[in-house]
């Protein structure tokens, strides 16, 4: 809060923000609330203190709530003060040489002119008016009034006609022409027109634009859960922009005048408590102790001021206190929603909104527009919770954020890379881990790609997911990690915390996780990634997982590819759009040995597909290849990568091509020489493919028949593995293969009884 307790009413402050002027005014204490379109009295004061300060871009009403008018509505009565003091300064309207030539009338002239003056920063529209009654009065005058008095009448009456023409001029008045018709006198609803503050609650400092846009169309409506209340989003489209509107009205900004005093008085107390760095190692725990401290201390402010406070209330305020003090404020509110996949605050953040990139509806626009006190206090927080480095030696900070089931990858950048200030990008993940049936119920990838991709993995390859920024490759890489027999020890290494590791833990996965050095960083201490990657060959046999080969750990994970091939999976992702892109990347970019690179096995690319008017975009996967070992030196010109899935973009899907139907699959081939029964038999290596496609499938089918979409999730998917592999294996004793046509029905079977539990 700016004014402290005992700060005199219309008290003011002029502070330099983000390259803006703001003035604050103190209306704590006031018995009405400050707006400019409602009360005479507020736009009075305004325009005198834009008289004194007028380099004034924004002005703020503090009360239990601040009201926040923009320079777009400000910059309408700089104008009218800029009038005020061209009329009394130059002009010297009320001196007695330019009332009267001759000193006839000039008390009753005087008086006229004072009151117009005062009117004209009061409602200029009032004044109008009046200016052009008093006029037609003034001619009666001039027309009644002895010929040696005419002149000195007329001299008056021009001075009134300077004054009207000078008014006319006036933005304000010139946007009020088309509501004048049935204007009275007095009347302010006309200056609704004009005049929306933004509402902001005192204990935050984020601009919230409540009004909904007059001109825009309701495409959506819907809630999402926020701490213990819910929060409205509305979704709007207005004619010839191209983006949406996703506007979202939290519960801090809608509640009683009552329940704002008891959050402003109990953030004053709190704030005096700044967390340490120690705090911060376990978030989790810190924010539960704030919640607890919170509760108590709102219903002690509440007994204290007489204010009537339900239990239900008391843990939507406390939740809502412990958000914009320990917490992130609206950031957290808008991660609570599941259609949300990015979130974007550009520099400087006080001239743009916030940014969204929404599943259904793609980029949008946001009604939040963060303050500097914000980004400043994220940065901060990031710091801490990260360990990481951010300053003007170390521009750039890569880390995650995780609020209960909630986690997000963090970007943050700032000067000098950032000109303008700080930046901030936010990538969020899914709840539950991402899994093969959930991509194909998404039709990223369809059942065959499913069971080619299952098979692979228990075929321990080697393998990139590669494809561009925001193509889905960490969630891909994600979902092949439920793949994985859970007898095996996975080890998982990365820079920013973004594979579903506790998520595996939880369904009793042995895994290992290992967070390095983000490779922007020159000095922290924590290992560089080809560190973290040959330690991990040091613990044990396991599967190693890369969270993304950027930099110099990708010599060290082609060590690891090479070693772990025929053991394990190795696996990683990797940007670059096609098998060759991953190539060039990794060979000549990251300076991997051309004849390393073949220790990768298969490239596996997913990238957005875009609808023809470009307003559109879904993720797919477009091509999977696997990587021949006969080339020396180019593998597109020496045919070293051979397509076995290949996207139609006609169907919207992955086709297998004429190598893998026939059989052609160098890689395939050798993981059926491993297995008995299979080397040399494609026909039963291409039907257990199958067979896991028709499983995956049949998982998608009777989700969407019985509406149960836990069959799609981790967990089940987790049980359905384990169940094919324990079904598989009892029917290779048997019969010596796992055939298709005796193992499906039996996972039927169990999928059947399976449900019947849920």
């Amino acid at each position: 809060m700016l004014f402290k307790k005992g700060t005199p009413l219309y008290a003011f402050e002029v502070q330099r923000e983000s390259g803006e002027n703001v003035l604050y005014v103190n209306y704590l204490g006031s018995p009405i609330v400050p707006n400019l379109a409602d009360s005479a009295d507020v736009m009075g004061k305004t325009v005198e203190l834009l008289i004194e300060n007028p380099q004034v871009t924004k002005v703020v009403f503090v009360q239990q709530r601040n009201y926040v008018y923009d320079f777009s509505q400000i910059s309408l009565l700089q104008e009218v003060a800029q009038l005020y003091v061209y009329l009394t300064k130059q002009e010297k309207i009320l001196s007695p040489e330019k009332l009267s030539i001759f000193g006839l009338a000039v008390g009753r002239r005087h008086s006229l002119v004072t009151y117009l003056l005062n009117l004209l920063k009061r409602d200029p529209i009032a004044c109008r008016a009046e200016l052009k009654r008093i006029l037609r009065e003034e001619r009666i005058v001039f027309d009644k009034m002895a010929l040696k008095y005419k002149a000195d009448q007329m001299n008056f009456l021009r001075l009134l006609e300077k004054f009207l023409s000078l008014l006319d001029a006036l933005r304000i008045i010139k946007q009020a022409m088309p509501f004048l018709e049935d204007y009275k006198v007095g009347e302010r609803e006309i200056y609704e027109q004009f005049f929306r503050p933004d509402v902001i609650p005192n204990f935050t400092f984020t601009r919230l634009v409540s009004a909904l846009p007059e001109d825009a169309q309701i495409i959506d409506q819907y809630e999402i859960a926020s701490g213990y209340d819910k929060t409205s989003v509305t979704i709007l489209k207005k004619e010839n922009e191209t983006k949406y509107i996703y506007h979202v009205m939290p519960p801090e900004y809608t509640l009683e005048e009552d329940y704002h005093l008891l959050l402003n008085l109990a953030r004053n107390i709190l704030m005096e408590h700044q967390p340490k760095s120690e705090e911060f190692t376990d978030p989790e725990r810190t924010r539960q102790v704030f919640f607890n401290v919170s509760r108590d201390l709102l219903q002690e402010l509440a007994k204290n001021k007489k204010i009537k406070l339900p239990y239900s209330q008391l843990n939507k305020l406390a939740s809502i206190l412990v958000r914009h003090t320990i917490g992130f404020g609206l950031i957290e509110v808008l991660l609570q929603d599941k259609n949300l996949q990015d979130i974007v605050v550009n520099s400087p953040v006080t001239l743009n909104p916030i940014f969204i990139r929404h599943q259904e509806y793609d980029e949008c626009s946001t009604n939040i527009i963060p303050s500097q006190e914000d980004a400043d206090s994220w940065a901060a927080k990031f710091r801490m919770l990260s360990g990481r480095p951010l300053d003007e030696a170390n521009p750039v900070l890569d880390t995650d954020l995780v609020l209960g089931n909630i986690r997000a990858r963090v970007a943050i950048i700032q000067q000098p890379l950032s000109p303008t200030g700080l930046a901030y990008a936010f990538r969020r993940h899914r709840e539950e881990p991402w899994t093969l049936p959930l991509f194909i119920k998404n039709r990223m990838i369809n059942s065959f790609t499913a069971g080619l991709l299952s098979f692979l993995i228990d075929g321990s390859r080697t393998m990139l997911v590669a494809g561009t920024r925001s193509s889905g490759k960490t969630s891909m890489l994600g979902a092949l990690m439920l793949e994985i027999l859970p007898k095996f020890r996975i080890i998982v290494c990365e820079d920013t915390l973004e594979l579903p590791v506790d998520a595996l833990r939880k369904l009793n996965y042995d895994i290992l996780r290992m967070k390095v050095r983000a490779a922007l960083l020159k000095t922290t201490t924590e290992v560089p990634a080809d560190e973290g990657i040959r330690v991990s060959l040091r613990l044990g046999d396991s599967c190693l997982i890369v969270g993304e080969v950027r930099s110099i750990e990708a010599r060290a994970l082609y060590e690891a590819m090479r070693v772990g091939a025929l053991a394990n999976v190795v696996a990683g992702t990797i940007h670059g759009a096609s098998p060759y892109a991953v190539f060039d990347r990794v060979v000549n970019d990251l300076q991997v040995p051309v004849t390393s690179f073949k220790a990768t096995d298969i490239v596996f690319v997913v990238n957005p597909v875009k609808s023809p008017d470009g307003l559109h975009s879904w993720k797919r996967a477009v091509q999977l290849a696997e990587v021949r070992k006969h080339w020396t030196s180019d593998p597109l010109e020496e045919k070293g990568f051979i397509d076995l899935l290949k996207y139609n973009v006609d169907k919207d899907e992955l086709e297998p091509t004429a190598e893998l139907i026939n059989g052609d699959s160098e890689v395939i081939k050798a993981i059926a020489a491993n297995v008995k029964g299979w080397a040399g038999n494609w026909d039963a290596v291409y039907d257990n493919i199958l067979l896991r496609a028709k499983i995956k499938e049949e998982l998608v089918k009777a989700s969407e028949k019985l509406k149960l979409s836990s069959l799609l999730e981790a967990k089940f998917t987790y049980l359905s593995n384990n169940s094919f592999h324990e079904i598989s294996d009892k029917i290779r004793e048997e019969i010596g293969l796992p055939l298709s046509e005796r193992v499906f029905p039996l996972w039927r079977e169990w999928l059947k009884k399976e449900i019947k539990k849920l």
